[in-house]
This record gives structure tokens, C-alpha cells and sequence, in this order.
């Protein structure tokens, strides 16, 4: 049973700009693919999957290789800190939301990915309810979390190195605008469904009249591997999706009849007038293209965190072998989840009301064909291409050589066909040469044995 008071957000890495490595980089990190290719053609598909929710990681936080709380931060919210206080950048409030337009353009985040949850959870969890629901806003790098009427405004930011990092921000007026990181965010941030590191959650519950989860009936940490109809509950949700049912929207009335809590007026719901008041809101859309995007994403850099941190512990004990052991499971874990290996088909098309899968394709990088890991599907799938766009992300790029190394080993194995285990057979030969073609031109640390166009099957 998951607790309810945990937050309903997710959150993703920073996309890099453009830029190789320097050749010393690039040397290194060639012969580390190569060191592990030979694992990655004939032991991979053995190693057990799924394990990291399994391995906790007593004390991280305080060990030297570590020091979530005692390292220097390199996050967007640093950064936007520093510049205000030296006056070269500004944040304003305003009557209506606070600072919270002013703090999304400081930082980027587009306005078309706001999501609302309708649960009373989270640190301001009494503030929010269907009649007030929360906010969220992402980007690559930053979440931003809004209640209308509540005191603070609350981003999740993710570090390169150290994971999501939390902070709040006081909704009155300041000469200087303070973002105070906050703590105590980890006993609900750190926990089996962030894979044990500082990571993000997203939460799909049964919901009361009030907002309360109804906990007694469980609930689902949702990505793309699960089920469509076990999405969204206790979240608002504006979008279509044909005959495919989702738990947004949706209220239980009647605790003995749970299932009766979808229906008509709950699914494709292209508008949500009358439902609540959105006065005080930037809009009243939750779109659904959104939600899927943001879903994918928080499993992602829990991922990339998470591996980070295992070759950092054990580079620190003088034990990094990513071509064996824990390293390898957590390699093979990430790779499958990075080109949607398990990825849970659409049955119908889905599509968004704000505009944002538009603004997020448009963001690119792309290749000289114009194809872009960004591109939506929404007829089969999330993506046009099935391989995430987080490998683009500060957070992917900050792992250290030989354990990308042996990631790239690990995506060549399975994009080339050389594994031929039943798992991968839904990757299309279309798919796997697209995929690596579009690295090829846009992944500028991709080892040079990955770029032969003549060993794609």
C-alpha cells in the first residue's frame, strides 16, 4: 500500500546543448563500449530485470560519494538564485498567481504543460481538492507546482549529479525572491517507487468527494509500461483517446461500487467548464499529452539517477564493473525502459487540448531528415521513435564514461539485432535504424563503433 501523502509530480532532466567531447573523452569512452560489448552480446538478456526498486541504498544521502545535502548544486534554481541576486535577472509577482508566470518564463517552462491533480497530497496537500486542484508545470529540467490561495509555490528541480532537488518559494511580495531548498520532500521522494534516490512521483488513486485518496483500495505509480485504464486517478484530464478508459476525472460516490466511478463524463473530456472554477489558473486544460510525457519522464531520470549514484558509490569502493553484477542490471533496466521495450500499446489515437505536444516536438534536437526523438505518436505509442529524449538530458551526459559506455554497448546490442530475444521483436527494423540514424547526427558523444551504417539488421 503506497502512502498517500506522497506528491503527485514527476520530474526530468535537463536537455544539453550541442558540443562534443573533447578527444581524450571520446577515446575513453570508445574503449569502454568496447570493453563491455562482449558482454553485452552474449550475457545481457540473463541478468534479472526489475531489480532496482529492490536494492535500497541505506545512508547514500550522507556518504562522501554523495553528499546530497553538502555538495555544491548545479540546477536551474541555482542558477536563476545567483542571478537575481547579482540583479541581472528578475522575478515579479503579481495579484493574480503570485510569481509563478514570472518564475515559468525565468525558467522556461512552457504553459501548455500544465497538468492538475485534484488529491489533497503533497506538502500544501490541504490547499488542493477538485474545487482547488494543484498546478503542474514542467520542462526537461524544472517542475512547477501551484495551488491558487496557498502560501508557497513548490519546484522540484533536477540536479545533474545529485538527483531532484526540492525548493519553495514564498507567494508575497519580496525585494529579492528566496527559493529555500526544502528536506523534509524526501520522506515521500525517496522512496521504493523513485528507486530508493531523490526522484519523482506521480501517483494514480481512487478518490473521495473531499480530495482524500481512498487508500484501502490501493494505487499505481503509472508510466508508460502501465495500463491505460489504471492512469490518471486523481488527476483532471482534458484530451481524447477513442474507446481507451483512464481514471482521470473521476470521483468515487459509492465505495462499494468503485469501478462506476468512470464513465461517459469522465473520458474525453475536451473541456473543463463547469467542473471547477479556473479563475486564478493559467488555464483549465490537464492536458493528456502532457500527462504522458510527464509519466515518462519521472521513471527516466529516477533511472538515470539511480545508476548514477551505484557507480558512484562503487567507484568510490574502487568496484565499478558495469559489465557485471548490479551495474549490469541496472544498464540492461535502463535501456530496456529507454527504447520503451515494454512500453504498453495505444489502442486509439490520443490527443491533447493545449497545444503542448506541439510545443514539445518543436524543441528538437533534429536531424538533417528533420526527425526528432521529441516527435509524438499518440496513435501506437508516445514517440514517433521509440528511444527516449532523455538521452540528451545534463543528467545522462553527467554519468561517468565507462557506465555510458556500457548503456550505448547495451542500445547497440539490441538496435543492431544481434540480440534476438523475443522482448525486442516489436522494435520494427524501420524504428531501430531511424533511432540510429537520429543519434547519429544528434548525439555528439555517440561512440564511433555505434555509427557504422552497415550493421543495423
Amino acid at each position: 500500500m503506497r502512502r498517500s501523502c506522497e506528491n503527485h509530480w514527476m520530474h526530468s532532466g535537463r536537455m544539453r546543448g550541442g558540443g562534443g567531447f573533447e578527444r581524450t573523452g571520446r577515446s575513453w569512452l570508445v574503449a569502454s563500449m568496447t570493453a563491455v560489448l562482449v558482454w553485452a552480446l552474449v550475457g545481457a538478456t540473463a541478468a534479472s530485470m526489475g531489480q532496482l526498486t529492490e536494492r535500497p541504498l541505506a545512508g547514500a544521502l550522507a556518504h562522501p560519494a554523495i553528499g546530497y545535502y553538502t555538495r555544491p548544486t548545479h540546477d536551474p534554481v541555482t542558477e536563476l538564485s545567483r542571478h537575481i541576486e547579482d540583479g541581472t535577472v528578475s522575478v515579479t509577482f503579481d495579484e493574480g498567481t503570485g510569481y509563478l508566470r514570472s518564475v515559468l518564463d525565468a525558467l522556461h517552462v512552457p504553459a501548455e504543460s500544465q497538468m492538475l491533480v485534484m488529491s489533497k497530497t503533497g506538502v500544501q496537500g490541504l490547499y488542493t481538492g477538485p474545487a482547488n486542484p494543484r498546478a503542474i508545470f514542467f520542462n526537461d529540467a524544472v517542475t512547477v507546482g501551484y495551488i491558487r490561495g496557498a502560501p508557497l509555490l513548490e519546484l522540484a528541480v533536477h540536479d545533474p549529479r545529485q538527483g531532484v532537488l526540492f525548493y519553495t518559494l514564498d507567494q508575497k511580495p519580496q525585494p529579492r525572491p528566496l527559493f529555500e531548498r526544502r528536506s523534509a520532500c524526501l520522506s515521500c521522494h525517496q522512496v521504493y517507487s523513485t528507486l530508493h534516490v531523490p526522484g519523482m512521483v506521480l501517483r494514480s488513486v481512487f478518490l473521495a468527494p473531499d480530495g482524500l485518496p481512498l487508500s484501502q483500495f490501493g494505487s499505481y505509480d503509472p508510466d508508460d509500461r502501465t495500463l491505460f485504464r489504471q492512469r490518471w486517478g486523481g488527476w483532471y484530464v482534458t484530451g481524447t483517446h477513442g474507446s481507451m478508459r483512464h481514471m482521470g476525472n473521476a470521483i468515487v460516490t459509492n465505495i462499494e461500487k468503485r469501478e462506476a466511478m468512470i464513465s461517459d463524463s469522465t473520458l474525453n473530456r475536451t473541456s473543463l467548464d463547469g467542473v471547477f472554477d479556473a479563475r486564478g489558473y493559467v488555464s483549465a486544460h490537464s492536458d493528456i499529452a502532457a500527462l504522458m510525457v510527464f509519466q515518462h519522464q519521472g521513471r527516466m531520470t529516477n533511472l538515470i539517477t539511480r545508476i548514477g549514484w551505484d557507480a558512484r558509490l562503487a567507484a568510490y569502493d574502487d568496484r565499478v564493473d558495469p559489465a557485471g553484477g548490479p551495474l549490469r542490471d541496472a544498464v540492461n533496466e535502463l535501456v530496456d525502459y529507454l527504447l520503451f521495450v515494454d512500453e504498453e500499446p495505444l489502442t486509439a489515437a490520443v490527443k491533447g487540448t493545449a497545444g503542448f505536444a506541439e510545443k514539445f516536438a518543436a524543441q528538437g534536437p533534429a536531424d538533417s531528415r528533420g526527425r526528432s526523438l521529441r516527435q509524438l505518436d499518440l496513435q501506437r505509442r508516445l514517440l514517433r521513435y521509440p528511444c527516449s529524449y532523455m538521452i540528451y538530458s545534463a543528467a545522462f551526459g553527467a554519468l561517468p564514461i565507462d557506465v555510458r559506455g556500457a548503456i550505448y554497448a547495451r542500445m547497440w546490442n539490441i538496435l543492431s539485432g544481434y540480440d534476438t530475444s523475443p522482448k525486442y521483436a516489436r522494435l520494427s527494423e524501420a524504428d531501430r535504424r531511424a533511432v540510429v540514424e537520429i543519434l547519429r547526427e544528434t548525439l555528439h558523444d555517440l561512440p564511433s563503433d555505434f555509427r557504422a551504417p552497415d550493421r543495423v539488421q
